[in-house]
């Protein structure tokens, strides 16, 4: 019996059939033998028979997942992924199966020697994992950019690496939770690696101007997830059930959630759906923009197309080869021509009926009523183990936050956003001064400055331009407040109160800072900025986010990147910076920033909800997905909040002095990721002690900041079908 049933997945792409089929099956028999995949013992176990590679079948998956590839190409593909999966089954039965976590760094340690971005591989071989790696890189990477060599190094890295992510969890016996697993799992999977295969199939690369912006990353990532979602529910019996394995999706949902196994099946078949209907909006809304942006030319826009046609193939070819593979769980899926009771069928119908029966999902998303009244909610049940210091120069920083304020002009700007008495009750000294309460008088006075130009540039972007879709006017101000940041040379003259805060507080806070170190800032304030035209957008279309995008995104607009950045940077050359970007220290930051935007979100759900019309919110990001009531969503807000918290915890405890012992830290790198490490703790506890007595979240205060202000629904003008051609007409009239 299958522990569950499989949902009815949705697939609006035809999966196509390479007519190079068979040629590949035979190529890849014959390769797997001499590069010993087959019947040659590893450590006294063999791996693979010939009867596991055929029944296998990865031409079959390479067939459908790159429809249009040469024979050449399709071979090359093909051996990548009969290397990728008994990279995956070789390392199952060496250190996954009786876990050897020393044994699996070494063998983890050797893979980067066979794959030199630049040069040749003077390393020799020695087990079939690293004979098959030395092969296809001499065959692949000759055709490529600098760049693409780069991409697909660093994404065959992360493929490797992260198997130490899962072998630590089967180790102590962890199950992660859902965010800490979708950011894990999109590595671990090789789904990015694909995509660069993609590129590689299409015979054209993604221009390295717009490689690395959000709709390209996001055309990625959404690909990655629901590749791997979909692997999660064919792979559940064979993974959990056989393997004893904790990195499974439809798990992590079932515990997490407390639901039955079914339950859980269907809601990651929704996450997978709603990762699919980001990829189409994405790709439909947000690339065209970014390649007109960057200027690309023909040739460039050709190569973007291309690759997301070929993201498109590998998802419907992915998901036929998981419906026919002896590898999987596939009995009861419907698969071939539709019955003739089932409804029309024939050529694009298939697409019909999926988009059909994923249509209520799809449209939740862009339904949700404005300014809804939020009954009474409980404070939320926070867990907060590390003890709470405040600054003793708050009241002076407060005071200082103030004058600075009136002083540009921020509380007597057009639209008047905050008058004084709003910004004594939001009184961002306060959460300064649990932040950093060991800071000196100067070093709080800088901290308040950004927390009030930040919040206030928040407050301001959707009142001024969310009332109406003026986005040109938006990315109009983004850019003049990146030129109000010099790096090198002086700023503009300000025109905008805005503007005004945000050149000031750049010279206050980088008058002695290397340029260097002036650079990384510039560029994180940019991730806030851009961050805020990603709400507008959402703002402007009354979309609801999709929950992972939503996750990712909440750390920019809660700007993490400028915090960390400061945090960073007051550190000095003690840590390289490679170090920041270990899988630990991202987890500790991740976690530590996830649950101050989540304790954020479920106290500001009324203030958002009720008085600001907003879309950009966890518990309506949840509820909108699960589909459930206003107490269930905010119980499953509080209950990820506090994992992310129990996951910083764990990642301090047990990651962080592995890291050390990993890459061989001196005292002083030691000492400052500690201390890092201990300010996250001061961060997460002050931002809750501030929510907690700021007066900016409770009903009376509420009601005292916006009890007379006319709603914004009432000056943008009713939304939904037809009311664009209607607000058109009142234009022209």
């Amino acid at each position: 019996m299958q522990p569950f049933q499989l949902p009815e997945f949705y697939m609006p792409y035809p999966a196509r059939l390479n007519p190079n089929l068979d040629r590949a099956r035979a190529h890849t028999k014959a390769w797997a033998h001499e590069m010993d995949f087959i019947d040659v013992p590893q450590h006294g176990t063999v791996i693979w028979t010939d009867e596991d590679l055929d029944s296998h079948d990865y031409a079959l998956l390479c067939a459908y997942t790159h429809p249009d590839a040469s024979a050449d190409d399709l071979d090359l593909v093909t051996d990548w992924y009969v290397w990728v999966f008994y990279f995956d089954d070789h390392f199952v039965e060496l250190f996954k199966r009786n876990p050897d976590v020393k044994g699996a760094k070494a063998y983890l340690a050797r893979l980067p020697l066979f794959m030199p971005v630049d040069g040749v591989i003077t390393e020799e071989p020695t087990n079939p994992v690293e004979k098959g790696l030395a092969d296809l890189w001499r065959r692949t990477v000759p055709v490529h950019s600098p760049d693409w060599r780069r991409r697909f190094a660093l994404n065959t890295e992360h493929l490797l690496d992260e198997s130490m992510w899962e072998l630590l969890n089967i180790s102590e016996g962890r199950l992660s939770n859902p965010v800490e697993y979708i950011e894990m799992r999109r590595k671990v999977g090789g789904a990015p690696w694909s995509a660069n295969l993609v590129e590689h199939v299409t015979g054209m690369e993604v221009p390295a101007s717009v490689a690395g912006t959000r709709p390209l990353g996001v055309l990625r990532d959404t690909f990655a997830d629901a590749v791997h979602l979909r692997n999660d529910l064919f792979s559940y019996e064979r993974e959990v059930l056989d393997e004893g394995e904790l990195s499974n999706g439809v798990l992590v949902l079932e515990k997490f959630l407390d639901i039955p196994t079914q339950q859980a099946a269907e809601v990651v078949n929704d996450l997978l759906t709603s990762r699919l209907h980001q990829f189409e909006h994405t790709a439909v809304t947000e690339v065209p923009a970014v390649l007109d942006e960057h200027a690309v030319d023909p040739a460039g826009r050709l190569a973007v197309l291309a690759y997301v046609k070929g993201l498109q193939d590998w998802q419907s070819g992915g998901h036929e080869w998981h419906a026919r593979s002896s590898r999987y769980m596939n009995k009861g899926l419907a698969t071939g021509p539709t019955p003739v009771l089932a409804g029309p069928n024939g050529l694009g119908t298939s697409g019909v009926r999926a988009l059909l029966a994923t249509a209520p999902q799809r449209l939740r998303s862009f339904a949700h009523p404005l300014f809804q009244p939020v009954p009474p909610m409980d404070r939320p049940r926070l867990g907060m183990p590390y003890p709470l210091n405040v600054s003793p120069h708050w009241q002076h920083a407060l005071e200082f936050s103030v004058a600075w304020s009136r002083e540009m002009g921020l509380l007597d700007d057009t639209p008047q956003v905050w008058t004084e008495a709003k910004l004594r009750d939001y009184d961002f000294a306060l959460c300064s001064a649990g932040i950093d309460p060991d800071a000196t008088p100067e070093e709080l006075e800088i901290s308040a400055l950004w927390l009030t130009i930040g919040t206030y540039g928040d407050d301001y972007y959707p009142r001024v331009f969310g009332r109406t879709p003026d986005m040109a006017a938006a990315k109009a101000l983004t850019a003049r407040l990146k030129e109000m940041m010099p790096v090198q040379g002086a700023a503009p003259e300000p025109v905008l109160p805005i503007e005004r805060g945000f050149a000031d507080v750049w010279r206050r806070a980088t008058a002695d800072m290397a340029e260097a170190n002036r650079a990384q800032l510039h560029d994180a304030v940019a991730v806030m900025l851009d961050s805020w035209l990603w709400e507008l957008k959402n703002q402007h279309e009354n979309r609801v986010p999709d929950p992972v995008d939503y996750v990712e995104m909440r750390r920019a607009t809660f700007g993490s990147d400028l915090t960390m950045s400061l945090a960073r940077l007051g550190h000095g050359h003690l840590v390289p910076p490679e170090i920041y970007r270990t899988r630990a220290m991202r987890n500790i930051e991740n976690s530590a920033i996830d649950y101050a935007t989540m304790l954020n979100d479920l106290y500001s759900y009324r203030k958002e909800i009720q008085y600001e019309g907003e879309v950009h919110n966890m518990v309506l990001v949840v509820r909108n997905f699960l589909d459930v009531d206003l107490a269930r969503a905010y119980a499953v807000t509080t209950d990820l909040a506090n994992a992310r918290l129990r996951q910083y915890a764990h990642s301090v405890e047990h990651e962080l002095p592995a890291l050390f012992e990993e890459f061989e830290l001196g005292a002083e790198a030691r000492a400052a990721l500690t201390k890092h490490a201990d300010e996250l703790a001061d961060w997460m506890a002050g931002i809750l002690h501030w929510h907690e007595n700021v007066h900016r979240y409770h009903p009376e205060d509420l009601e005292r900041h916006f009890g007379s202000e006319v709603p914004a629904s009432v000056l943008r003008g009713p939304t939904g079908i037809g009311t664009s051609s209607a607000r058109l007409a009142g234009v022209v009239g």
